[in-house]
């Protein structure tokens, strides 16, 4: 891609996320628009973002989540970064969230980790994985998209940020290496309910995230590996590791919560505003 078209993406989507505006989707109009395309042109919407004061704090994962890659027509994982001003604390387990901006937005229950170590690419087992993991917590990805009825392709996703518009994160819980194959364990058999207004919507596990949310985080290492631009996952990152339900629609004025059973994860309420 040459830079005057990048430069021409880059404006188009940084526009319609700053003016909470939806526009057509790349792919649509540019059939070669593909992952690498895409990713130029996410790393160039984000030294924008980095030359006017914001700070990059982790990274998300999307599309971890295989049982719903039908429903958004992939058929990959995508990543982008977290910046410091995305990211609510909810340690005593309730944050409230504007949505003010947002277009389309939905939520997602996930997992974050956070990296005691590097990460680098090739690690196999989430006991590896762990190793250089700090702690883990709870965390709520509010999630975007700029294009009509969240209908797009993967590249289109990817170049709009991942779709990462919020992050909640809960009480970091630190990680006891005596103890990380229970935890393994728990993390990938855990369950959590996500719940509007006190009802069950629906219903998730560990395992939804590529098998195991170690395992996401190891994928994540790997993709970042194979991209010049993006700089390895290193010790201080924190790392959501994409949702254990499928995203459903939030609106100002609602109040979900989330409920794990099988890990010690509190839940997180979020009380929604304009």
């Amino acid at each position: 891609m040459d830079a005057g078209t990048l430069c021409d993406l880059a404006d188009a989507l940084a526009g319609a996320q700053s003016g909470a505006r939806l526009i057509e989707p790349i792919s649509a109009r540019r059939p070669d628009f593909g992952i690498d395309a895409a990713q130029a042109v996410q790393h160039e919407i984000t030294r924008r973002r980095l030359a006017a004061g914001w700070r990059i704090v982790g990274r998300k994962i999307g599309f971890t989540n295989r049982s719903i890659w039908p429903l958004y027509d992939v058929d990959a994982p995508m990543w982008a970064p977290v910046f410091e001003r995305t990211v609510t604390g909810a340690a005593n387990g309730h944050a409230r969230v504007s949505l003010a901006g947002l277009v389309q937005p939905r939520i997602e229950p996930e997992i974050a980790l956070g990296l005691g170590s590097d990460v680098p690419p090739g690690l196999g087992s989430p006991q590896e994985v762990l190793e250089r993991v700090r702690w883990y917590a709870h965390s709520i990805e509010i999630v975007d998209c700029h294009f009509p009825d969240w209908k797009a392709r993967l590249p289109d996703f990817c170049a709009d940020n991942a779709c990462h518009a919020r992050l909640v994160l809960g009480r970091p819980h630190p990680v006891d290496a005596a103890a990380i194959a229970l935890l393994a364990r728990q993390l990938r058999d855990c369950r959590v309910e996500l719940l509007r207004s006190g009802r069950r919507t629906l219903e998730g596990r560990g395992a939804n995230a590529l098998d195991h949310p170690a395992l996401a985080l190891a994928h994540l290492a790997a993709l970042v590996a194979r991209d010049p631009q993006a700089p390895p996952l290193a010790a201080g990152e924190m790392v959501s590791t994409g949702t254990l339900t499928d995203a459903l629609p939030v609106r100002a004025g609602e109040t979900w919560s989330t409920r794990f059973e099988g890990i010690d994860l509190e839940g997180i309420e979020i009380e929604f505003s304009a």
